[in-house]
């Protein structure tokens, strides 16, 4: 589905999103968090809602999940500590590849096509989910959230990613599920294509500027 055309040249790289994206993390974060909420004594939530609580990191995230009243910064900071010692034992757990995923990549790969990752996700968690889940495809660069790479939509991961494969922004391809995604490759002059796979609708993804949306994996080879 096009929503504007974008620049007549050719694709000479790709990044990725992760999560909603190259991998269906939904079911496994959402039974995280909702650990962290029932040893804090907090409802938990259905998987659904974290559609809308995933996508800005992992503080933010758990921030949604709390009740409002318990959102002091101490409390905050505990219920995150608790977080990310659960993730570290369980961030392989319901998690997949989305179908057609693989299969594209490997695609893309074989056309000479530098592949690389962009996540919101905690850099050390971005690194151990693309080595289990891809073993087979070469990324050029896989980035995560850190202390020197803010959270999508600030550009500086994807900015460095570009210098790093020596490639224009503009010859570069950015998918991705969210607004966040289609923000920070709109900043960066890239071309913004949604998957409508992932964990937010098509209006979402057509405010925040994509000009492509793609129903699945095999369609970016169109």
């Amino acid at each position: 589905m096009s929503i504007s055309a974008p620049a007549n040249r050719p694709t000479q790289g790709y990044i990725f999103d992760l999560d909603g994206t190259l991998l269906n993390t939904l079911e496994g974060l959402a039974n995280c968090y909702n650990r962290v909420l029932v040893q804090l004594g907090h409802p938990t939530h259905p998987a659904a809602a974290y559609q809308y609580f995933i996508g800005d990191g992992a503080r933010q995230c758990i921030t949604r999940c709390l009740p409002a009243d318990a959102r002091s910064e101490e409390h905050i900071e505990q219920a995150l500590r608790l977080q990310q010692a659960d993730y570290s034992a369980s961030w392989q757990l319901d998690t997949r590849p989305y179908p057609g995923i693989v299969d594209m990549l490997e695609n893309l790969a074989r056309l000479g096509l530098p592949l690389t990752v962009l996540s919101n996700k905690d850099h050390e968690f971005t690194l151990a989910c693309v080595e289990h889940f891809f073993p087979t495809i070469a990324f050029e660069q896989v980035v995560g959230f850190s202390a020197s790479i803010p959270h999508k939509p600030d550009p500086t991961g994807a900015q460095t990613i570009a210098r790093a494969l020596n490639l224009p922004a503009a010859s570069i391809d950015f998918l991705g599920d969210t607004a966040m995604d289609m923000q920070t490759a709109v900043t960066c002059g890239m071309t913004a294509i949604g998957a409508l796979w992932g964990f937010r609708d098509a209006d979402e993804l057509i405010r925040a500027g994509a000009q492509r949306l793609i129903s699945h994996p095999n369609n970016l080879l169109d």
